[in-house]
């Protein structure tokens, strides 16, 4: 093997490893994702809303919250009011 296949196949390798990482991370966050807002319409499904709203309105503070939360949306949206007005305006909660 000379050395610009032996370059091309270095390159090649870490273009897959790169990318196996990215994904691998990418998944990661949007299991993290579903996890909480998962529990966000379990703790609201009981308000009388539509499953519909609930998903808008979870999904919506999902977004807001800072990536290294560590507290449930639920509990989040007791210390953020600005926050959890603008998503209820957004889902349709009435």
């Amino acid at each position: 093997m000379n050395a610009k296949t032996s370059n091309l196949l270095i390159i090649t390798l870490f273009f897959i490893v790169a990318s196996t990482i990215v994904c691998s991370l990418s998944f990661a966050d949007k299991a993290d994702d579903t996890k909480w807002i998962a529990q966000c319409m379990m703790d609201n499904k009981d308000l009388g809303q539509p499953t519909e709203v609930v998903v808008k309105y979870c999904e919506c503070m999902n977004n807001k919250m800072d990536e290294n939360e560590s507290q449930s949306i639920t509990q989040w949206e007791k210390t953020h009011p600005k926050e959890r007005k603008e998503c209820s305006d957004k889902a349709g909660w009435k």
